[in-house]
């Protein structure tokens, strides 16, 4: 089971193309203007399941891609790497946003995150910071936040970051 602080079934700002926004309940980090608050307590939301949630995806035939906010998604590593496992066999791609840094998540040497980390084609890394706000930038709300392309990042072995392609932000 997955608790989530809710679902939106189509946004084209939370990665690249319409996705499905998927919200983690419960964030550790409590980022201070956070765009979410209401996902920091990590009681509240509601539970779910993957297969609930690949059943609304595969209902809309626009779809791009799963994305996975929060809160931060790898307080649930286990479960949200299952999702993720699964809207990729399905075709999907999957992007997920974390307070965390990705050589931080390399570093915890977890089994869940990891999972997770490599069910993840582009992760949204940094927690948000008020004073590097900008509207300006694709798909994340300060500058310090980077856009990594997860599978070239294992696969050289250093933090590639994501190219959005041109029309794409």
């Amino acid at each position: 089971m997955i608790r989530v602080s809710g679902i939106v079934e189509e946004s084209c700002v939370d990665g690249p193309g319409i996705r499905f926004v998927v919200f983690a309940q419960g964030c550790r980090h409590r980022c201070p203007a956070c765009h979410n608050p209401q996902t920091h307590p990590f009681e509240g939301g509601f539970l779910t399941d993957s297969e609930a949630i690949l059943e609304r995806m595969k209902a809309n035939p626009l779809l791009d891609g799963l994305t996975l906010s929060g809160g931060d998604p790898f307080e649930q590593a286990e479960a949200f790497a299952g999702l993720a496992g699964r809207a990729r066999q399905d075709g999907y791609n999957v992007v997920t946003y974390t307070g965390w840094r990705y050589e931080e998540i390399l570093l915890r040497k977890e089994p869940g995150w990891m999972r997770l980390l490599e069910s993840t084609d582009i992760l949204v890394d940094g927690r948000f910071e008020l004073a590097l706000k900008s509207g300006l930038l694709p798909f994340r709300g300060s500058s310090n936040q980077r856009l990594i392309d997860v599978p070239r990042s294992l696969r050289e072995g250093h933090c590639r970051v994501y190219e959005i392609p041109n029309g794409h932000g």
